[in-house]
Order: C-alpha cells, then sequence, then structure tokens
C-alpha cells in the first residue's frame, strides 16, 4: 500500500537510537563523541588517525537533474541501509544542506520517504552550526581585509582588485552587488562588494577537503583575497587572519554522526556546492568512515558531469581515495523529460522520448566507464507510472555499453527496496578496475579545460572570453599552472547552457572568469551565467513551513 506522508511525517514518526547506540553499531565509544543533543554527535577523529583505511568506496552520482527529480540522495541513505541490511558493515557519508535551497526551491538533503537520515529537521537546519562557523570565518576575513584597508594599508592592497566577498547561508540575490563602506572615515573605505552563498565560500572548500587542523590552517592561510597595486597576490596569512578562522572551525571540523531511518550509522557533514565548488562531504568524514566500516557510501552533488568529474579530478586527486564502484541514478521520468515530454505527460508510457532522453544516461555510464575506468551499476530510481516496456528499454540500452540495470524502490520500502542494489555494487566492488584522472596534473590550466570539456561534456572546446584570457595568463605567471581545475557550470545540462538537454553536441564551453582558490587547491572556471548567490523563486518554500504550539516544525518537505 502506497504511504502518502511527506518526508517530514515519515521522518518524525521514526524510532531514533541514542546516538551513543549509533556510535557503537560503528565501532565508537561513548568518549569519542561529544554530544549534540540525544539523537546527533560529532566525532573525535584523532584516536582513529593511526588505523588504517579497510573500507570499499562507492560513489553514487546522477544524470543531470530534471523538475522530475532522480533522488540521488534517497538511493545513497537507501544502498547504506540495504547494504547493512545484507549483512554488509557500511557508513554512509553526506553533505550538509544549505539553508538557502531549503527555504528555497531544492529541498533538502537528508533523503525521502523510507529512505532518510534523521533528524531532518535539524539536518536541513541549523544542524550543529558548522555553516555558521564557515561563514563566521569567512566574514572575519573580510572584516580584517578592510580594517587593514581603512588603517594603514602596508600591503598596499588595490581596494579595486579586492577577491573576497562576504557570505550569508541565504539565497539572496539582493545581495550580488552591494557598495559598502559609506557613511564617512570612521565607517570604512566605500567600495564595491557583495556576496555569496556559505557553501560557494572558498572557506567551506578548504574545510571539506582538509585533513585536519594543521592542513585547515595552511589551506585558510594560502587562500588569495585581493592584489596589490602591482599585482601581487594578498593572502589572509598576509593578514595573519588564519589562527583565528581555524578558532572558529575547530569544532565543525569534527564530523557530524547521525542515523538512517533504519537506525544505521551515516556522517553528514561539509557542503560545497557542486556547480560552484567540488560538491563532495568533508575528507575527514570520508576518511574516518573508512576506517570504520567494509564499506562506505557517499555521493556527489547534481549529476556526474559536474559533482563526479570533481569528485574524482579533485578530491580523489587531492587524499589519493579511490571509488571500487560507482551507481549512476536515473528516473524514467527524468530520462522522459530528457526527451522533450512535459512535466504534465511524464506519468504516460512513452518510448520514443525515452529513447531520446537515454543519450544523456548513457553518455554519463560511458564517461565513468571510459574515461574513469571505474565499474559502473545505473540505479533506476522507481516510480509507480513506470512501465515494464520503459524498464526493459532502459536496462537493454544499459547492457550494451556492459553496464547492469537495478530497480531501487527504496523511497517506498527502505533497505529493502534496495537488496538487487547492494548486491550488484558489492560485485562490482570485486571487479579489477584501472581508475584514472581525465587530466594530468603537468598540462596547461587551457589544456586541462579543454580535456574536461572534450571527455566529459563532449564538447567541441573551450572558449576563453572577456578577461579570463589575461586571467589564465596571470595565474600561470604567479604559480597556479599546476592546480586541478573546477569548472562553474549550469547542472541541467552538459553544456553551459542550460536548455540543451540530452546529450547535445556542437557546441563549445565559454568561459568567462577564471579565479584561484588557492586554499582549496583549485582553479575556478566560471562558465555560462553562473552565479554565487542563488536567489529565491516567486514562491518559496519557507512560506509552507510553520511550527506548532508544541514546537513541530511543518510544511519542511
Amino acid at each position: 500500500m502506497a504511504d502518502y506522508r511527506s518526508d517530514i511525517e515519515i521522518a518524525q514518526e521514526a524510532t531514533m537510537l541514542p546516538i551513543s547506540e549509533v556510535a557503537a553499531r560503528a565501532g565508537l565509544a561513548e568518549d569519542q563523541l561529544e554530544w549534540y543533543g540525544k539523537v546527533k554527535a560529532k566525532v573525535d577523529v584523532d584516536s582513529m588517525r593511526d588505523l588504517p583505511s579497510r573500507a570499499k568506496l562507492v560513489l553514487v552520482t546522477a544524470i543531470n537533474p530534471t523538475p522530475a527529480g532522480e533522488g540521488k540522495t534517497t538511493t545513497s541513505v537507501g544502498l547504506a541501509d540495504a547494504m547493512n541490511l545484507t549483512g554488509r558493515q557500511t557508513m554512509l557519508c553526506l553533505r550538509e544542506p544549505s539553508l538557502g535551497p531549503v527555504f528555497g526551491v531544492k529541498g533538502g538533503a537528508a533523503g525521502g520517504g523510507h529512505a532518510q537520515v534523521v533528524p531532518m529537521e535539524d539536518i536541513n537546519l541549523h544542524f550543529t552550526g558548522d555553516f555558521h562557523a564557515i561563514g563566521a570565518a569567512n566574514n572575519l576575513i573580510a572584516a580584517m581585509l578592510d580594517n587593514h584597508i581603512k588603517w594603514d594599508n602596508r600591503l598596499g592592497i588595490d581596494p579595486r582588485r579586492v577577491t573576497w566577498r562576504r557570505c550569508v547561508d541565504m539565497n539572496d540575490r539582493q545581495l550580488r552587488n552591494v557598495v559598502d563602506g559609506m557613511g564617512g572615515i570612521p565607517d570604512g573605505m566605500p567600495r564595491q562588494d557583495g556576496f555569496d552563498i556559505t557553501v560557494a565560500s572558498e572557506v567551506m572548500a578548504a574545510f571539506c577537503l582538509a585533513s585536519g587542523i594543521d592542513d585547515l590552517k595552511a589551506r585558510l592561510g594560502r587562500m588569495v583575497v585581493a592584489y596589490t597595486y602591482d599585482r601581487r597576490p594578498v593572502t589572509v596569512h598576509d593578514l595573519n587572519a588564519e589562527g583565528a578562522c581555524t578558532a572558529l572551525l575547530k569544532d565543525a571540523i569534527k564530523p557530524n554522526l547521525v542515523q538512517t531511518l533504519e537506525n544505521n550509522p551515516a556522517f553528514v557533514h561539509g557542503g560545497p556546492f557542486a556547480n560552484i565548488a567540488h560538491g563532495c562531504n568533508s575528507v575527514m568524514a570520508t576518511t574516518t568512515a573508512m576506517k570504520m566500516a567494509d564499506y562506505v557510501v557517499t555521493e556527489a552533488g547534481f549529476g556526474a558531469d559536474l559533482g563526479a568529474e570533481k569528485f574524482l579530478d579533485i578530491k580523489c586527486r587531492a587524499t589519493g581515495l579511490r571509488p571500487s564502484a560507482v551507481v549512476i541514478v536515473a528516473t524514467v521520468r527524468a530520462l522522459k523529460h530528457n526527451g522533450g515530454v512535459p512535466a504534465s505527460e511524464l506519468a504516460t508510457e512513452n518510448l520514443e522520448a525515452l529513447e531520446a532522453g537515454l543519450p544523456n544516461l548513457l553518455q554519463h555510464v560511458g564517461n565513468i566507464k571510459d574515461v574513469y575506468g571505474l565499474p559502473a551499476v545505473v540505479a533506476i530510481n522507481a516510480f509507480p507510472t513506470d512501465t515494464a516496456a520503459e524498464l526493459d528499454l532502459v536496462e537493454a540500452r544499459c547492457r550494451e555499453l556492459g553496464v547492469n540495470v537495478a530497480l531501487s524502490e527504496v523511497w517506498a520500502k527502505g533497505g529493502e527496496g534496495g537488496c538487487a542494489l547492494a548486491d550488484e555494487v558489492v560485485r562490482l566492488c570485486g571487479e579489477p578496475s584501472e581508475f584514472r584522472l581525465s587530466y594530468e596534473d603537468d598540462l596547461s590550466i587551457e589544456e586541462k579545460l579543454d580535456a574536461i570539456a572534450t571527455k566529459i561534456y563532449h564538447a567541441d572546446g573551450v572558449d576563453l572570453v572577456g578577461p579570463a584570457r589575461s586571467q589564465l595568463a596571470q595565474l600561470e605567471e604567479l604559480g597556479f599552472g599546476a592546480l586541478p581545475i573546477c569548472v562553474a557550470k549550469t547542472q541541467y545540462s552538459f553544456s553551459d547552457d542550460q536548455g540543451r538537454l540530452g546529450a547535445p553536441r556542437g557546441f563549445r564551453i565559454t568561459v568567462r572568469n577564471l579565479k584561484v582558490s588557492a586554499g582549496a587547491g583549485f582553479i575556478v572556471a566560471l562558465t555560462g551565467d553562473i552565479m554565487t548567490m542563488p536567489g529565491l523563486p516567486r514562491v518559496p518554500a519557507a512560506e509552507r513551513i510553520d511550527v506548532t504550539a508544541d514546537g513541530t516544525i511543518v510544511g519542511l518537505f
């Protein structure tokens, strides 16, 4: 019988174990926990630093997102529950959601239906305060930078070349471009400024790639915040700010332990966007989980062209992590949307449209297998309207590429609905693979961009426009040419035009800006009209959220 309860209703009716019992299932002692209430805790990882990594790493990614939905996080949670249900000790590692999209349109990042991490209200709202700490560190740097300019500017910072922006964890288009320092001499120097959403801050990216406190402090110190009048970079270290920023982050950097609806352990930690950052949970959480379980299930944001590419080319390059298997999530509905079917007709069988939309999935599959050399399985996130003929067509086309398809019913059934997928993942983890990156370190910045564009997006090449060409020359002159590339691109298409669905051909990627994130350890390439501060929709989700007299949150998904 169908369950018509909302995600939050299902989550609120679940029986959660005390976090100490969940921790015990993962082999953690109570003295390794720092409690945040009864059902969530931070984990002190120092006692585990010398333990060997023993887990097989499973990466969950997806086709390009559509309004029809894919369910990547839901599949990740359900797969971890299924792995545990079938006797494989498994840890789940997810990102924390940003408040802005929670109150906007995207929804949260705790899964859905009977495959969720809980307490979902806490996770989707303030949680353990990590994002507040990251925002505070970001804005401390901004304050110290402007303070330096006001008092003596001994570094010779050119106020016109300040690159560091303030941040807030909210969708607020009004703050994209501002003028601050108004009022008079005591109020600072007037200059053009702007805000990014917190998850786009380089502090977030550095935080999630850091291996510990010392590495975090070093990464913060390397971050470039401005340029001098003679165009030399100014860093956080030059402002003597990295120590204070690290003090704000010393507790936040510890992974957050919660549980799934089936009381299995999960780390939810860090949350960089995947279209404007690298889109993966923290290295601290992933590497710690790999010492505690036989399998670790993690996900990368948006489609495989963004999240998986950055997981593999940035996170794996930086850490030595190597996935043993990749799950690519798709829905029949989303594939039909890629084939041109409007949202109102997605529930109707349409094999012709499905055939037209399948190249999007098949291109992601081909990239994972042929570019990165990794074994993959396609997980079809089941909807009641899927027909046998449609499911058979998806399976047949995937098998032509040598990839199996598993039906995932975890939204409706929890772990029980993911057992077939779990079995295939375990089988793939035992298969030999030849993991490789899509480009090598010694290529030039432009060559790396071209490799991503041609190999992953299947574009004809890259065009650098506006200031991007001079920025490239400056970055290479300053010694940043060896860094990997983080492409900021629309998540809705392989191209930089969100309207080109499926697997387009005959296009080029336009790069309009290049900037270094020296602390995170990559160069950001801004393409198309991508922005680092989202806005709210005409009718934001915040209008539906409320709290009852007894303190129960309602309307949250």
